[in-house]
C-alpha cells in the first residue's frame, strides 16, 4: 500500500512483533468459521473492543449466506458457477476485512501489554494512515464507540476497490440483474439472533455504495448494542457455535423445520488467497462527514423475526415458480 514504510525502519524486536502478528492473523484467516471464532475470542478477551463482536455477528451472517448457495433452494435457481462466484465475492471480501482489521486489533492487545502505544507500527501490516491516526485518539479519549465507526468505516473503504469495483466481481457479481433483484427488494439481510428464537437486524440495500454500507454498520452496531437486546446476542453467541448452517439459529425456532442448509466446512475448501499491494484508501478518499455522526436513523422496524419468515417464504416461492417455469419451456 502507499503507505508502507521502508522495512527498516523498525528494530529488531519491533519486526519480530510485526511478523507474529502476520503468523497469528493468518492462521485465524483460514475461512469464515476461523475468523468468527477469532473475531468473538478476541472480543471476550478485551470487551473494550466493541468492534470485534459486532465483526463476529456479521460474519456469522457472512457464512450463512455462504452455505445458502450449496443448500435446498438456491441450487435449483443459479447455475453452479453463478453459486461459485457469489461465494467467492463473499469469501474475498472476509478475506481480506480479516487480513486488515485482526492485526489492529493484536496491535492494540500488545500496546496494552506493554503500557505503551505502538500504532507506528500499522503500516508495517499495511494498515491505512486513517486508522493509524484513529487508534492514537482512541489510546487518548478511550472513545469506544469512534472507533467502532472507525474501524467500520475503514473496514468498507478496504473493500471498495479490490471487491466491489474489481471489474470480475463487478461485473459477474454486482451488476448482475440476480444481485439486483436481491439487493431491491431486501431478500438480503443481516441477523443477529437469540436463544429464544427472534431476529433482529436491518436488510441490505445498496450494497455497491461505500456510503450505505457504512449506514449499515452503524444501524447493526446500535442494534447489537442496545441495553435491551445485548445480553440475548451475546447468550446465542455464546451457547452456539458456528456452523454456517441456518440451522444455526432456526435450530430456536418454536415450528422449526430440518435443516435446509450444509455446515461450511463440509461444503467448501479452504480458498488461497493473493494479496496484491495496493495503495491506501485514504490516500484519495474524501472522508464524509456523515460517516462519523453519531445518530444512527432505522428505516424499518429492528425486530425482524415476522419479517424473515414472510421473506424465506417470498423467496422459496419464487424459486419454486422459476423451477416450474424453465420445466415448461423445455
Amino acid at each position: 500500500m502507499g503507505n508502507i514504510r521502508p522495512q527498516n525502519i523498525y528494530d529488531a524486536d519491533e519486526e519480530q512483533l510485526l511478523e507474529s502478528i502476520r503468523s497469528e492473523t493468518s492462521r485465524s484467516n483460514i475461512d469464515n468459521i476461523s475468523r468468527t471464532q477469532a473475531y468473538f475470542e478476541f472480543y471476550l478477551k478485551e470487551p473494550d473492543m466493541v468492534w470485534a463482536f459486532l465483526a463476529s455477528m456479521v460474519s456469522r451472517n457472512a457464512g450463512w449466506n455462504m452455505c445458502d448457495l450449496r443448500g435446498q433452494w438456491f441450487p435449483r435457481l443459479l447455475e453452479p458457477k453463478i453459486r461459485n462466484r457469489l461465494f467467492l465475492a463473499y469469501e474475498r471480501a472476509n478475506w481480506l476485512i480479516f487480513r486488515d482489521a485482526y492485526p489492529q486489533l493484536l496491535l492494540y492487545q500488545n500496546s496494552t501489554k506493554k503500557g505503551r502505544q505502538m500504532f507506528h507500527l500499522l503500516p508495517g501490516l499495511d494498515v491505512s494512515a486513517f486508522m493509524e491516526h484513529e487508534w492514537r485518539h482512541y489510546w487518548e479519549k478511550r472513545d469506544k464507540k469512534r472507533l467502532m465507526t472507525a474501524l467500520i468505516i475503514n473496514e468498507q473503504n478496504v473493500i471498495q476497490k479490490p471487491v466491489i469495483k474489481h471489474h470480475f466481481y463487478k461485473d459477474k457479481v454486482f451488476n448482475t440483474a440476480l444481485f439486483t433483484f436481491q439487493d431491491r427488494l431486501h431478500f438480503s439481510s443481516v441477523l443477529f439472533p437469540t436463544c429464544s428464537g427472534e431476529l433482529f437486524g436491518a436488510s441490505v440495500n445498496g450494497f455497491r455504495s461505500v456510503n450505505k454500507r457504512i449506514d449499515l454498520g452503524k444501524r447493526l452496531a446500535d442494534i447489537l448494542f442496545d441495553d435491551r437486546h445485548y445480553r440475548a446476542f451475546l447468550e446465542f453467541a455464546l451457547r452456539t457455535e458456528h456452523t454456517g448452517s441456518r440451522n444455526d439459529y432456526e435450530q430456536y425456532f418454536r415450528d422449526r423445520e430440518k435443516r435446509d442448509t450444509p455446515f461450511l466446512r463440509l461444503t467448501y475448501p479452504v480458498i488461497s488467497h493473493n494479496y496484491n499491494s495496493q495503495e491506501d484508501w485514504f490516500s484519495n478518499t474524501k472522508i464524509d462527514r456523515a460517516w462519523f455522526k453519531p445518530d444512527v436513523r432505522h428505516h424499518d422496524p429492528v425486530h425482524v423475526t415476522d419479517w424473515y419468515r414472510e421473506k424465506q417464504i417470498q423467496l422459496h416461492s419464487l424459486i419454486m415458480l422459476n423451477s416450474l417455469f424453465r420445466k415448461k419451456k423445455r
